[in-house]
């Protein structure tokens, strides 16, 4: 592997990273694809290991002799969690690196703000972890999700409050600053009324916040206690918030989305985060792990001599290997038949799932891995296909 590092603009690090295993293999100039991710800042939790597993698919692929005869050239910024910067790494990547596609982030307000600048320019972006369903119709056709939406993970964590849990009344808490988790929250609530749930108190934060004193002195105040929670939040809040939650003695379960997918959740919380159950893409694990899963965590462990931290490691990978697929069908770089050979993409075969678009659909139909929390233990406590999904 051999790094370039290119000076880019103003207070954002770059750095192009050239996989050229194999070189031999294969002729002509490199396909460049962006590598957008929040490396620092609030998301990195997550986006660090979804880019480490587009660099290992990567360079899987050039070892193979890469795409049309080419090698794939990922060229990776850092997001650095700010719209500012990451709009500004859009440009760069488009104008000055000629990128004939993108992959990257994880949450639905990075992709928001880079995807208008791919649409505008012809180029597709796939994100590898942004689950807010809206995200196609917002942006525009060359915009693609590689997970599910969170109108299914909510329904699913909705599902399992209603029936693993037998959970009849819940309490809803939303972080209001974030696009993720306002649309999970709603989602939620839908899916959780339409089962015969009832939502007996619904409250608000802002990520960020240090203290939720308030929120669980009105939700201590109840006369009847819900028996679950439900509360969708951000990585960097999560392992605090269900340690506040558990001091104040609220025992009952906690369930969210897979912003929890996140070493922080128990790292943070510790034994608070005990009985904490998450939607997710699949389990991480190398002895309960598909055979998928424990063939990428292998390979990513002798890669980074690490296991991967969550799944969107898995998604960062199956993001390259999507886009890497839709190039060799289109048999292209051009980005309109790259974006329609993506549209086209049925039965791939990813780990976190097989990914097919239905016709004028750019979410992919996928399953939904729910993981607890037990001594601090992450476990496998379902997979699961919601019977009701809210529509976007």
């Amino acid at each position: 592997m051999k790094l370039k590092t290119v000076l880019g603009f103003t207070g954002v690090s770059v750095l192009t990273i050239a996989m050229l295993a194999g070189l031999s293999k294969a002729q002509g100039d490199p396909i460049k694809i962006g590598n957008a991710y929040n490396l620092t800042g609030s998301m990195s939790s997550l986006d660090v290991p979804a880019s480490n597993g587009a660099k290992l698919a990567a360079k899987e692929i050039n070892a193979a002799g890469g795409v049309l005869g080419r090698q794939i050239e990922l060229v990776e910024y850092d997001g650095k969690t700010d719209p500012a910067t990451i709009t500004n790494l859009a440009s760069q990547m488009i104008d000055s690196d000629k990128v004939v596609a993108i992959g990257g982030f994880t949450d639905s307000d990075s992709a928001l703000a880079l995807g208008p600048i791919a649409q505008k320019a012809g180029i597709p972006f796939v994100t590898a972890g942004a689950t807010s369903p809206l995200l196609p119709t917002q942006i525009g056709d060359y915009m693609f999700l590689a997970p599910f939406g969170d109108n299914v993970q909510a329904a699913v964590g909705a599902e399992f409050g209603l029936k693993n849990l037998k959970a009849k009344t819940s309490y809803l808490l939303i972080d209001k600053g974030s696009e993720y988790t306002v649309l999970l929250g709603k989602f939620f609530k839908d899916a959780y009324l339409k089962g015969g749930g009832k939502i007996q108190l619904e409250d608000t934060y802002k990520s960020g916040d240090k203290s939720f004193a308030a929120q669980i002195t009105k939700l201590k105040a109840l006369k009847t206690k819900p028996a679950m929670l439900f509360v969708s939040a951000l990585p960097d809040d999560i392992g605090t918030l269900v340690k506040q939650m558990r001091q104040a003695g609220i025992s009952q379960p906690i369930v969210g989305g897979d912003g929890y997918d996140t070493p922080l959740l128990v790292q943070v919380g510790g034994a608070a985060a005990n009985n904490v159950y998450f939607t997710t893409h699949a389990l991480m694990d190398a002895k309960l792990g598909n055979s998928s899963v424990k063939k990428f965590i292998g390979a990513y462990k002798k890669e980074f001599a690490k296991d991967p931290d969550n799944a969107f490691a898995a998604l960062g990978y199956d993001t390259v290997y999507l886009i890497a697929d839709a190039i060799k069908r289109a048999k292209s770089t051009e980005g309109a038949k790259i974006r329609d050979a993506l549209a086209a993409t049925k039965g791939l075969k990813a780990v976190t799932g097989t990914i097919t678009y239905a016709p004028g659909v750019r979410v992919p139909q996928k399953g939904v891995t729910v993981i607890g929390v037990k001594n601090k233990a992450l476990f496998l406590a379902a997979e699961m296909v919601p019977g009701y999904v809210p529509k976007p």
